[in-house]
């Protein structure tokens, strides 16, 4: 039983690395520029934000939900940060704790409104995603926020390293968000929620007080997201990471990770992550227009989305 696990887990993280490298392979025999230890430096430190969505959403696939407000709240988030020390002359740690609570209470009332009033998540947070921008140009009054020095550290490698601190921040939320998922009580019942929720119930689990937590940890990890992008932009975009809540669907589905709940690995979607901006930096690197790096980036969604489906259908009829 243990070397099958073992056996399904190299199956697993072997095929997307395996398409990962491929996708390096290709790109660098494409360009010149491609294959260069700036360009993979840059796009390690390029994905922190994407990563710590992706986190948070595959937490609420599993449960069988869906999050569509991430990037408008990775844009509050960033807006408060921003506000708060570039007006206020706050820290960056207070200001950061300010950001993590507009996130999570956030992300709670998504939970508490669709788990507790049965609505499903992808109305209740589409509103969100309205709330929120609105929200983002009101604090910021729709103008872009420049915050400088004080932030950049995070986003950039400290001197002698090649990694920046958000990116190792990154990392270790993927780490913990795994262990949480494979290794805890609240992991176990997250899976059990997203496949049978009515047998969760019948066992005597109440399952609202998981789900809920579940998109209030989407809504922290938003608030980490918007540390990322303002430390790497400098600055705090009333318009930024719109369509993020798209790409970290995206990574999470092509890692795996079920729209059905039930099914899915916090470190697949990362490598997910990791697919999605070798893709758009590849296609960038020789050349090809932004607007047909959408189509073939939208493409690769909607492929991801029907293998999806094919392997929940294949899993119901075996």
């Amino acid at each position: 039983m243990k070397q099958s696990k073992w056996t399904q887990s190299l199956v697993q993280y072997g095929g997307l690395l395996a398409v990962l490298l491929i996708m390096v392979i290709v790109f660098s025999l494409s360009s010149q520029n491609f294959f260069q230890m700036s360009t993979l430096v840059t796009i390690a430190n390029q994905v922190p934000a994407l990563t710590f969505l992706a986190v948070g959403m595959t937490l609420v696939l599993i449960v069988g939900g869906i999050d569509l407000s991430v990037g408008s709240l990775l844009a509050l988030s960033s807006a408060v940060l921003g506000v708060l020390m570039a007006n206020h002359g706050w820290s960056i740690w207070t200001s950061l704790g300010v950001a993590l609570l507009v996130g999570g209470l956030a992300g709670l009332i998504n939970g508490a409104i669709s788990v507790g009033l049965g609505i499903p998540s992808f109305i209740v947070t589409l509103g969100m995603l309205e709330i929120a921008r609105g929200a983002t140009k009101v604090v910021t009054d729709s103008q872009s926020v420049f915050i400088g020095s004080r932030v950049e550290w995070f986003g950039q490698p400290l001197a002698g390293m090649l990694l920046s601190p958000a990116f190792i921040t990154a990392v270790l939320a993927v780490i913990v968000g795994q262990f949480v998922l494979t290794q805890t009580v609240f992991g176990r019942y997250c899976v059990a929620i997203g496949t049978n929720a009515e047998a969760v119930r019948m066992s005597g689990i109440r399952s609202a007080p998981y789900a809920i937590a579940v998109f209030g940890i989407s809504g922290l990890m938003c608030g980490l997201a918007g540390l990322a992008q303002t430390s790497r932009l400098s600055t705090a975009d009333p318009n930024g990471a719109i369509g993020d809540e798209l790409h970290a669907i995206a990574a999470c589905v092509i890692g795996g990770t079920s729209l059905m709940g039930g099914r899915g690995s916090v470190i697949s979607s990362f490598i997910g992550v990791l697919i999605i901006q070798v893709l758009e930096t590849g296609l960038a690197s020789i050349g090809v227009p932004d607007e047909h790096k959408q189509i073939i980036t939208g493409i690769v969604i909607v492929v991801a989305v029907l293998l999806d489906a094919l392997r929940s259908r294949w899993g119901k009829t075996t």
